[in-house]
């Protein structure tokens, strides 16, 4: 089963080809295809993707900086496994999780697994009591919201069935991409998996 790797980027240059390593890393235990969109990064960044080419298979380079959100959906048309992860290249979320991530869709049909940095599972670098609070208060407002039980609605580990996320017409141009992929996955009925991801917060 191909699941498809987004990898939205912007002025990533220390991290870059890091991560880039580790998700090729995970292609010996699983068939994944590496779609990296350049968000119009001003650093070196795209230099050095472009001198990595063997490190992916798909480059979209976005002529403007619109946000996470806008890299995201330019990427949407390249895609071509059955499920989609976005993958972050700050090196925040650990590619040792996709272990984690993928069983419940291989084992359980899963339609949607979700990775919470508060549950169960690897290391946790501990940040600020503010940012955690708010994370709190905002996941249990959309879990009263759409009555489904989330842990981690802004998480940057959503692994998705392809079909459902292309079919989510999604708009949202910035970080509040996140909460715009929950509220309309909820409005569907699916099969929902949360697991435990460790977290190295920076």
């Amino acid at each position: 089963m191909k699941i498809s790797i987004i990898i939205p980027v912007f002025n990533e240059e220390k991290y870059i080809l890091e991560i880039l390593k580790k998700v090729n890393l995970q292609k010996k235990n699983y068939d994944l295809e590496i779609i990296i969109s350049d968000d119009a990064s001003t650093d070196k960044t795209l230099e050095l993707i472009k001198q990595n080419s063997h490190l992916y298979d798909k480059l979209i380079e976005n002529k403007e900086n619109r946000g996470k959100g806008a890299a995201i959906i330019n990427s949407l048309d390249e895609v071509n496994g059955k499920y989609l992860l976005i993958q972050d290249a700050d090196l925040e979320y650990d590619p040792l999780d996709y272990e984690k991530l993928f069983l419940p869709a291989l084992k359980f049909n899963a339609d949607v697994v979700f990775g919470s940095r508060f549950q169960g599972g690897g290391a946790k670098r501990i940040l600020y009591f503010k940012n955690r609070f708010a994370n709190f208060i905002l996941s249990l407002l959309v879990s009263i919201l759409t009555n489904i039980n989330f842990s981690d609605v802004e998480t940057g580990y959503k692994l998705v069935r392809s079909d459902i996320f292309k079919s989510l017409k999604l708009s949202e141009k910035s970080f509040a991409i996140e909460i715009e992929i929950v509220m309309k996955l909820a409005k569907n009925n699916l099969r929902f998996y949360e697991v435990g991801i460790s977290y190295n917060g920076r």
